[in-house]
């Protein structure tokens, strides 16, 4: 029997539970369905878009997920 692995990290400041193996690219799009104008920091390091999709996130994580906002 396969049992799931659930990894406690904070996004934006709120506590989240996800499944082990997700990666930043997978967390976002839970998130958002912008596909531009987004933003991505994992423990204060800014992640190139690139690399989102093998960025596996790890338990204890603090993300940060930002988007863009036209405005005056």
């Amino acid at each position: 029997m396969t049992e799931s692995v659930a990894l406690c990290v904070s996004v934006n400041g709120d506590p989240r539970s996800i499944a082990a193996g997700t990666t930043l690219e997978t967390l976002v799009s839970t998130l958002t369905t912008a596909h531009s104008g987004i933003a991505a920091a994992v423990n204060e390091a800014v992640v190139p878009r690139s690399r989102w999709a093998t960025a596996a996130l790890a338990d204890g994580d603090r993300i940060e997920v930002l988007t863009a906002v036209q405005g005056g």
